[in-house]
């Protein structure tokens, strides 16, 4: 199904000639997050939070495939969100690529974010009124890159992902499967170096759900993938699983 590596090709990345290839892609530092917080460090008896992670450490490698596995509300999606920078930790560091997401704006961990991450949603999320193409194309639109290199890359991303035949159909006349898989050539538009995932298969059948797992599993080859998920089948492609429970890490799956 797959004809190339989804790479741009002569992208250049974030990591130079010389830099240690083992590095981290992410890092998160005793990460604690609120939800509900003020953000201030006193607060009063009547506030109400939920504390979704508890001092998380954990590191992920520029090419590595790691699973998140644990009950709801354990801090799978917490963590994906942490990663992406659309949350700021109440406590912590998350690192993406060395830059620390904290000391950034909003519209500067939006940058980054458009640059360097992923985002693949369990509900696909694509704009009904857009052709396959056209949603693929979108972060390249947001991210100014011309009309003629933008379709191009959406067109290869579709063929990458076997829909080639199917970049000016629009979503309602795509099968579910077909929906995720133009969800998955979306967040590679534009070349991310990590890709977040929360729950890909969750709304496909099985048959349906091996073939987004092949897909991911080839996408894994030279970026970071980090997918949460209660599935087995689907954490069964990660190089390690790490476990949690009520927002700890009780296993990171080394």
């Amino acid at each position: 199904m797959i004809n190339r590596l989804l790479r741009v090709p002569g992208r250049s990345t974030s990591r130079t000639d010389d830099e240690d290839a083992s590095s981290a892609a992410v890092r998160l530092a005793d990460v604690t997050h609120e939800y509900g917080s003020s953000g201030s460090r006193f607060r009063s008896s009547r506030d109400r939070t939920v504390t979704a992670l508890r001092d998380v450490t954990l590191e992920i490698g520029p090419d590595e495939v790691v699973g998140l596995q644990g009950p709801s509300g354990s801090g799978k999606s917490t963590i994906l969100h942490a990663i992406a920078g659309l949350l700021v930790p109440t406590e912590g560091t998350v690192r993406l690529l060395d830059t620390d997401l904290s000391t950034l704006s909003d519209r500067g961990r939006t940058r980054v974010r458009r640059e360097h991450v992923g985002i693949v949603f369990q509900r696909f999320y694509l704009l009904s009124s857009l052709s396959a193409r056209a949603n693929v194309a979108l972060p390249l639109v947001q991210a100014g890159v011309p009309k003629r290199h933008r379709r191009k890359r959406a067109t290869e991303l579709l063929e990458d992902v076997g829909l080639g035949d199917r970049a000016t159909h629009l979503p309602n006349e795509l099968s579910g499967g077909e929906r995720q898989r133009v969800a998955i050539a979306r967040a590679l538009a534009p070349d991310p170096d990590v890709l977040v995932a929360d729950e890909p298969t969750g709304e496909l059948d099985t048959g349906t759900g091996a073939e987004v797992l092949e897909l991911l599993t080839t996408v894994g080859r030279d970026r970071a993938v980090v997918l949460a998920s209660h599935d087995e089948d689907t954490l069964s492609i990660a190089d390690r699983v790490v476990t949690l429970r009520d927002g700890r890490v009780i296993d990171d799956g080394r």
